[in-house]
């Protein structure tokens, strides 16, 4: 066993990822002579910094995984599905569509606008061209898209993290939602974000690391209320009701463990990447095996 190892953690400054380090950041259960550096930055620029190797562990879009295959690999917890809803594609009006569109119309009415996305690493942003084909995208970190599209630099916005449930107070309408679409159309939720591990880290110790960030999930869902306090600073307006809606919608049994759903939604959702030409190959997933 390692004494004192120090790894880089990397994860959004989100009140999910808090939810899910919780125990980690306040020391609650035994790291097994592990250190754990917290290091908070937007998914974007995590996905961008795994392609360059540079954290031991770290959040990451799906999208992105398919670039860092050589370098990663998956680990089976602390995965953000979202199951029936996911990324939302927001704009100032609905004007011009039928109060019930159907798909061809959406795709008619968003093709002649430019839309904000949040990263062209993030899988939100695949899911949105999977849906739409090709379009014109400016990208704007995910918490300046509101103001972004307020401003008419763009007529729409694609929206994660907190958005999707903030977009009416911010003066919004949802024009549609990527994991109600991709639900319909595959009976299987959306993969947004995984964590990985590096695979210059020995198998046994990537087994056990893994178990430890499981058992941080599972400290934060049995001791939930005091995980969604410790989670507020980054709650960015929402009130603790609101943050706890949140962090249901994408830390629950996905979390604990993809399984058989989850990875066959995450070969989904690259297969099709890959069949669109949005990705340069075919991925074989791979997972960290359990400890022992």
């Amino acid at each position: 066993m390692p004494a004192n190892k120090k790894l880089t953690l990397g994860h959004s400054p989100d009140p999910d990822d808090a939810f899910m380090f919780y125990a980690l950041a306040e020391r609650k259960i035994d790291t097994r002579g592990y250190e754990f550096e917290h290091i908070l930055q937007d998914i974007q620029t995590l996905n961008e910094r795994c392609t360059r190797g540079e954290l031991d562990i770290s959040a990451i879009s799906i999208h992105a995984y398919a670039y860092v295959l050589d370098k990663y690999a998956l680990l089976p917890c602390g995965a953000s599905m979202g199951d029936g809803y996911g990324p939302l594609v927001i704009a100032p009006s609905r004007e011009g569509l039928a109060n019930i569109p159907t798909e061809e119309e959406l795709r008619i009415w968003l093709h002649g606008r430019r839309i904000a996305v949040p990263g062209a690493m993030t899988s939100a942003y695949l899911a949105l061209r999977l849906f739409l084909g090709e379009f014109e995208a400016a990208q704007v970190p995910f918490d300046q898209i509101f103001s972004y599209v307020a401003s008419a630099r763009a007529q729409a916005g694609l929206i994660i993290h907190e958005g999707q449930l903030t977009y009416g107070s911010e003066g919004f309408v949802k024009i549609i939602d990527l994991g109600e679409w991709w639900l319909r159309h595959t009976g299987l939720p959306l993969p947004l974000g995984g964590n990985v591990i590096r695979k210059e880290i020995p198998p046994e110790e990537r087994s056990l690391i893994s178990s430890i960030l499981h058992e941080s999930i599972q400290y934060g869902l049995d001791h939930r209320a005091d995980a969604v306090a410790h989670s507020m600073p980054l709650a960015r307006g929402m009130n603790t009701s609101l943050a706890d809606k949140f962090i249901g919608m994408y830390v629950n049994d996905y979390t604990l463990d993809y399984g058989d759903t989850g990875r066959r939604a995450i070969h989904e959702f690259l297969e099709r990447a890959y069949q669109a030409g949005f990705i340069p190959s075919p991925v074989e997933l791979e997972f960290v095996r359990p400890a022992g």
